[in-house]
């Protein structure tokens, strides 16, 4: 399996000029860094978690009586790419979760579909989602990485390591004060529902320099892409609600 310490400095390049490379390719299509691009890059390492907010961040929130949330295929494939990516990085599988303030069964079918460990549904203080995997796998909050959009998330980007904010231009206030307050470390150029989701993960990919491996792995579907595939596939996921203020399973 490969791993962060055995790639040379030809297969993965994390150079202050690379770095600076890649974080242009995204301020160039409307990406904002928080934190700096070389800082940013750092943290990458240290995650083991990934726990994605759903309405507003696989798409752009609308909901109708009996009608659906939607996901696409393009985000899909960016969180497979990103978890093979953690995967080679850390030599095991990262632990990804969906956590939403509502119940909503099409974030249900995506989780499973895509063997996530986790989906958390009706969660009001999202925090305790964190709180609940961080206590459950033993990672700490700064290994958590997270991906969010609104007000009700905030609590969940306060403790979690990296933090990135899906953007909606008719928000610039909420944009701001995420970023005066130190509650995001990116603000992505695509907003809700505009694959914003794929454009996060080709960035975590790019800065820790595993973008070209992992692309060209999966390409070849070679033996470490088919392994780490095949791990993925046993994943069964587990569902969670909030009651009398207290996450717990549903079994």
């Amino acid at each position: 399996m490969y791993s962060w310490v055995s790639l040379d400095s030809n297969q993965i390049n994390n150079s202050k000029d690379y770095i600076n490379s890649v974080a242009r390719q995204f301020t160039g299509v409307g990406g904002i860094f928080i934190t700096p691009a070389e800082m940013l890059a750092s943290k990458i390492g240290r995650i083991q978690v990934l726990m994605f907010d759903w309405d507003g961040v696989f798409n752009d929130g609308t909901k109708g009586v009996e009608t659906p949330s939607t996901f696409n295929e393009a985000d899909s494939m960016g969180t497979n790419m990103l978890r093979y990516g953690l995967w080679l990085n850390n030599g095991r599988m990262p632990i990804a979760a969906i956590v939403s303030g509502e119940k909503n069964q099409t974030a249900k079918h995506f989780a499973r579909r895509e063997h996530f460990d986790g989906i958390f549904s009706g969660i009001g203080d999202k925090r305790q989602a964190v709180e609940h995997l961080s206590a459950e796998y033993q990672i700490p909050p700064e290994s958590i990485a997270c991906v969010f959009d609104d007000i009700n998330d905030l609590a969940m980007a306060q403790i979690c390591g990296v933090r990135c904010l899906v953007q909606r231009p008719a928000s610039p206030l909420f944009r701001e004060y995420s970023g005066d307050h130190g509650l995001c470390d990116y603000i992505t150029g695509h907003g809700s529902g505009s694959h914003a989701v794929r454009e996060i993960s080709e960035l975590l990919l790019g800065l820790s320099g595993l973008f070209e491996k992992v692309i060209k792995s999966r390409v070849a579907f070679d033996r470490h892409y088919r392994e780490y595939f095949s791990q993925r596939q046993t994943i069964i996921t587990r569902s969670y609600i909030q009651e009398d203020g207290a996450v717990m399973e549903v079994v």
